[in-house]
């Protein structure tokens, strides 16, 4: 019997209209209706006896069905969601530059994590330029500007104005700093510059939260850390505060909880293991007792998985350095994180070894990981992803058939090789039959032009990639999605492949 997904803005009406109907549908003595009694209720039992059925049994049943123990459990959660739920990317069409005001600023510079587009972020500084009085017309706006002397008078009129909420996304001003990415900033005389640091300390001395955070569209918790290091699947478009690392001491300095979930996901996308190292300082792994694991509960990984999925990243993005860090910091080899979908349920050693990262399987090994039974197709896979060629071609004469069955088994090869950015290993899979215009959810061509990759791009070109394959997402071009990511040199090697 499928579980469900609570909804984005979940009411807790409807659901105890849905527990309501269940519990009609027991005593009538539904056949299906009885079913999700057995799947989900603690004692399965309770079926049994359906004119008994209770209203509290339905509730549970409802609750658990969505993933919460008991009902007041689900009730905490929607309070929580009734609370902290903002959609900041809904209300970005509002801006208008023509208007020009306070709330137009703060609409085009900050980061909303939905149609977030650099040329924004140049609108907002231009309409900064053009009425400079915006920077301290709020104490929300003079936060995102970080215009230390508009904010300090504002504070020393207004105390509760650092914590007060508002402004077009109903943030505290902590956030609008954390997520500004508004860089021109008026000065009143030569000493006088914006200061997003000295800005944060202001407010944190004036009772700011440096857990402040909201629920993005009521489900992902999105926090002030979450802000500053910036990042993204759409990280062109995200980047980091200009100040993230001093500004994400600040925050940790003064309390934050370095097992933000979110910030750590927003931070996969790039190699820079900058924040990871600040993160494990301040105690990533470890229970800080964090305002949003509490309001969370269930729905928020644990501190020692949020830290085992840094290793998976490490095995996945072959990134040696997050490996270290996290095994240093007390991450379990073994541990399987959150089990986010793309890390397929594997153990890191089985993951590092899936995308061909030998480097990252032996630090795994050497820290008393185990490894996954053998398997020759694997193997044959793991010395092809990593561009091994005598490896293979070794395996390859043991046991001829191994090549038809990795194929099978991975036809899409020459994308992992692709996302690991190794040219010799794409040329090997090719060599050896995988298609290089494989249809997955993009083409190979499409990961290269993303990152901007272009001895890579030409690689796939003369294998016979097509540069004019659409993905079905967006139904883009490998050359749409380096527009995307402004990627000029790839943009310009494809026009001219056309």
């Amino acid at each position: 019997m499928p579980s469900l997904h609570l909804p984005a803005r979940p009411d807790l009406d409807h659901l105890k209209g849905q527990a309501h109907s269940l519990q009609l549908r027991v005593r009538a003595g539904e056949a299906d209706a009885l079913g999700i009694v057995r799947a989900w209720h603690p004692r399965p039992s309770a079926a049994d006896a359906p004119a008994t059925f209770r209203r509290t049994d339905a509730q549970l049943v409802v609750a658990r069905r969505y993933g919460f123990a008991s009902w007041p459990a689900l009730r905490r959660h929607v309070a929580v969601v009734l609370e902290f739920g903002r959609s900041p990317h809904q209300r970005a069409g509002l801006a208008t530059v023509a208007g020009g005001t306070a709330a137009d600023l703060l609409r085009l510079g900050c980061l909303l994590y939905g149609g977030d587009d650099l040329d924004r972020h140049r609108q907002a500084n231009a309409l900064l330029a053009r009425r400079p009085e915006l920077a301290g017309a709020t104490a929300w706006t003079a936060a995102a500007v970080g215009d230390v002397v508009a904010l300090g008078a504002i504070l020393a009129a207004d105390r509760g104005a650092a914590s007060r909420a508002g402004g077009p996304f109903d943030w505290a001003p902590l956030l609008y700093l954390a997520y500004s990415r508004i860089d021109a900033a008026p000065r009143r005389s030569e000493g006088d510059q914006p200061d997003p640091v000295a800005a944060a300390r202001l407010l944190l001395a004036h009772g700011a939260d440096p857990n402040a955070g909201y629920l993005w569209d009521g489900i992902y918790p999105f926090t002030a850390l979450t802000g500053v290091l910036g990042g993204g699947e759409d990280k062109t478009n995200q980047p980091p505060h200009r100040h993230a690392l001093a500004l994400a001491r600040v925050l940790l300095e003064s309390g934050a909880d370095p097992n933000d979930s979110q910030a750590l996901y927003n931070r996969q996308f790039e190699p820079d293991d900058s924040h990871l190292r600040l993160l494990v300082e301040f105690g990533l792994g470890t229970d800080r007792r964090g305002p949003w694991h509490a309001r969370l509960a269930s729905a928020h990984g644990t501190p020692a998985r949020l830290l085992e999925d840094q290793l998976l990243v490490a095995a996945w993005e072959d990134r040696p350095s997050w490996a270290r860090l996290a095994l240093a910091a007390g991450a379990d080899p073994d541990g399987r994180g959150t089990r986010h979908p793309q890390h397929l349920g594997l153990t890191p050693i089985a993951l590092a070894l899936r995308r061909g990262n030998l480097e990252v399987a032996e630090l795994l090994r050497r820290a008393g990981a185990t490894p996954p039974p053998p398997d020759p197709v694997e193997a044959f896979l793991t010395a092809c992803l990593g561009g091994d060629g005598d490896e293979a071609q070794r395996l390859l004469a043991e046991d001829p058939a191994v090549l038809a069955a990795a194929r099978a088994r991975r036809p899409e090869a020459v994308l992992a090789a692709t996302a690991m950015r190794r040219p010799a290993a794409v040329r090997l899979l090719a060599s050896l039959g995988f298609d290089v215009n494989v249809p997955a959810r993009i083409t190979p061509l499409h990961q290269a032009a993303y990152e901007g990759d272009a001895d890579l791009v030409r690689c796939l070109l003369e294998l016979g990639a097509d540069p004019s394959a659409r993905e079905p997402r967006f139904n883009a071009t490998p050359l749409g999605w380096a527009e995307h990511a402004r990627r000029d040199a790839v943009i310009d090697l494809l026009r001219t492949s056309d």
